[in-house]
């Protein structure tokens, strides 16, 4: 199949840009080296980018940007995972997920109540709150992606993954698979619910970012 690709000069026609911010976004790593893709053309070499890709980021980085610096959203859309510390009454103030997520998180995870969080169980903690808002995940599934999220998350840190919620004659079982892999079930198997964990990651440090920062080990 080939590449769905945009232009450099109809990117800045559509999305109204200009020539400078572009490059300046690009210089303060908010879009990645290789989106800007090198290719052959009628005048000579042009500039093209992935079409899907590109316009969703720049698209977020016009919404965010009165509301964080360069520098926050360059953190923001980092695939890397900070060395973030936080209390459960911190999550709680900043208002990140519910009470109801927290106690199940805590019950599940076995936590102390003085124990500080790091990023990854933040993020399992969001992703399960997201889950459980959504109205399509039990108690008793939430549980379940507590664990395997837990187990399994590591294995795909630096690639990119999606969790997704099937269930079989009522039965519920969670898979992790690589960001955007196709699947394909046998006869009578329903995806209820598909978590993106690159999108919860953008949104979890947006909201640590506008809730009052990071506070390190």
């Amino acid at each position: 199949m080939q590449e769905d690709l945009i232009s450099k000069k109809d990117l800045l026609e559509i999305t109204g840009i200009s020539y400078g911010q572009l490059y300046r976004w690009k210089r303060k790593n908010l879009i990645p080296e290789d989106w800007f893709i090198r290719r052959s053309s009628f005048t000579g070499q042009e500039t093209f980018f992935p079409r899907e890709s590109i316009l969703s980021r720049i698209h977020k980085i016009k919404n965010m940007k009165d509301d964080l610096s360069l520098d926050e959203l360059a953190d923001v859309f980092s695939p890397s995972v900070s060395t973030l510390l936080l209390t459960q009454e911190e999550i709680m103030h900043r208002q990140l997920v519910t009470p109801i997520t927290m106690q199940l998180y805590i019950e599940q995870a076995e936590l102390h109540e003085t124990e500080q969080l790091e990023f990854e169980q933040l993020l399992c903690l969001y992703v399960l709150d997201q889950a459980l808002s959504s109205g399509q995940m039990t108690r008793d599934e939430g549980a379940l992606l507590i664990r395997t999220f837990h187990h399994e998350y590591r294995k795909f840190e630096d690639k990119g993954c999606d969790i997704i919620l099937i269930r079989k004659m009522g039965v519920p079982i969670l898979v992790m698979v690589s960001a955007g892999s196709g699947i394909y079930y046998d006869i009578g198997v329903k995806e209820v619910l598909r978590l993106p964990i690159a999108v919860y990651i953008e949104q979890l440090k947006v909201h640590l970012n506008r809730s009052g920062g990071y506070r390190y080990e």
